[in-house]
């Protein structure tokens, strides 16, 4: 009985909490429409926890391109279709660079670093970001060469099993993991080290946690689920983790640090330190270094090496693509090392991996905007603050840009005669002014590997295996975990 009681006093509280908001907020005119929230859960009730994308896009085919969804108390915008989005993060690129206020992310990051913060701190972190990782690689011959470097040992690992059937999905966490470290900490792990399994571990399982619905509760209600026990909690103990190692990591490298040798980001974020200005003060302490670092990690490792698994699940369920990858690459590239140079020469395999992040659609919402300011858009007024979901699936399987959506099909990035062709929809890593700082180096790891890959093996599914191509659950599409059987041929 006493648990009911406290069941219906949380109810009764959070109700007039509701009530007092929604009285204080009013009822906006020409807010977009939206499915009837109930009071207290506003519409989750109504959502794919899992994939909360797929609940969009139906809610899409009803109100609009441009529509509300109450998540509990909160009210949030999702805008759908490539045009929309376009139109808010290009058009009004300025008004929608904000993120909102989100509790889990808040707890976590404090509003350092780059992905979660706002204001002149973003501005500054993100300058200092996108020269350094100019600085240290990005685009560079040095990064190919590290790729080029990380994939011999890749195929070594995957030489081993001689053909016979095994899960690659560590070993290619830990090659990709291999090149954010090396520009953000200038070493390198073994994959079966310790150190990075425990960081990869970190990284993939909040990636699973944070659509979970304790964490969409604790988002909706974090002044009361917080006390309680659940997925947020290991969420912030995981974050804690990966921030110790990294709070380890740059007090060692301060001890050495030489600014006239600086060695990686971190040792360039610790020499912005020492300039005596107060923009060193105000947004180059330690706190920024933590939150950027875990950041550039997370963002590093999970994106890319999720892409390459869905490649390889890919080219065993279109054997025939695989092979028309694998001629090009005999025809352009022989049995030398792929560069990147050989890109330009290849629009088939350059259309596949387009396809396959277009497909794979590793990130169906983008990190949510916040307009910095009331706006009118699109006809419909959103508040200074609204949390806004720019679904960057509902561009990825836009019928007005790709004939088929749901497919497989190379063939969106070609054209008639064969050669690779842009389409201006494909934003897996967003647009605007918080699009991906990374894109540049994704695109090179994605290419190098891929190729290197297929030039060495011909990937098959362990016999009588069905490939099934529904991702598993979690915030990020990953696919299922799987088996390969990796043909050497060479």
């Amino acid at each position: 009985m006493d648990l009911i009681a406290l069941l219906v006093s949380v109810v009764v509280i959070l109700f007039l909490v509701n009530a007092f908001k929604n009285q204080k907020r009013g009822n906006y005119k020409n807010f977009p429409p939206g499915p009837r929230p109930l009071p207290i859960i506003g519409n989750v009730h109504q959502m794919d926890i899992d994939k909360p994308y797929r609940t969009f896009m139906e809610l899409a085919k009803e109100y609009g391109t441009v529509f509300s969804f109450h998540l509990g108390m909160s009210k949030t915008i999702v805008l759908c279709g490539y045009e929309t989005i376009k139109d808010a993060l290009l058009n009004h690129a300025e008004i929608f660079s904000e993120r909102p206020d989100t509790p889990m992310f808040t707890a976590a990051m404090k509003g350092h670093g780059i992905v979660f913060s706002n204001g002149e701190n973003w501005k500054v972190m993100r300058r200092f970001t996108l020269s350094t990782l100019r600085d240290y690689g990005m685009g560079k011959r040095t990064i190919e060469d590290k790729i080029i470097e990380e994939s011999e040992n890749l195929i070594q690992k995957i030489k081993s099993h001689e053909g016979k059937p095994f899960d690659n999905a560590t070993n290619i966490n830990a090659a990709v993991t291999n090149i954010i470290v090396s520009i953000l900490l200038s070493k390198r792990f073994d994959s079966e080290d310790p150190t990075i399994l425990r960081l990869m571990g970190l990284v993939n399982q909040n990636v699973k946690l944070f659509s979970s619905p304790a964490v969409v509760l604790y988002n909706s209600y974090p002044s009361l689920t917080k006390w309680l026990p659940g997925a947020h909690e290991k969420i912030l103990e995981n974050f804690k983790g990966l921030q110790d190692f990294i709070k380890a990591t740059f007090t060692k490298q301060k001890q050495e640090l030489d600014i006239n040798d600086q060695r990686n980001l971190i040792d360039a974020f610790l020499a912005k330190q020492q300039e005596g200005k107060t923009e060193s003060t105000n947004y180059f302490h330690n706190e920024n270094l933590i939150s950027l670092v875990v950041d550039l990690f997370a963002a590093g490792m999970e994106t890319t090496s999720t892409t390459l698994r869905w490649a390889v699940l890919l080219m065993m369920k279109y054997p025939e693509i695989q092979q028309k990858v694998q001629s090009e690459i005999e025809q352009v590239i022989g049995s030398t090392h792929p560069q990147m140079e050989h890109r330009k020469q290849m629009p088939y395999t350059d259309a596949v991996i387009h396809e396959i992040m277009r497909f794979g659609d590793i990130a169906p919402a983008a990190v949510p905007h916040s307009p910095t300011q009331d706006i009118t858009f699109r006809g419909y007024f959103i508040p200074k603050g609204t949390t806004v979901i720019p679904l960057l699936h509902s561009a990825l399987r836009d019928e007005a840009y790709f004939e088929k959506p749901y497919e497989f099909y190379p063939e969106h990035f070609l054209d008639s005669a064969g050669n690779f062709r842009k389409n201006e929809a494909f934003v897996p890593f967003s647009i605007g002014k918080r699009s991906c700082g990374g894109e540049t180096l994704a695109k090179m790891e994605l290419f190098l590997f891929f190729t290197s890959l297929l030039q060495n093996f011909t990937f098959h599914p362990t016999p009588g295996a069905e490939l099934d191509l529904t991702p598993t659950l979690g915030s990020a599409n990953a696919p299922e975990p799987y088996e390969i059987c990796a043909v050497s041929r060479r």
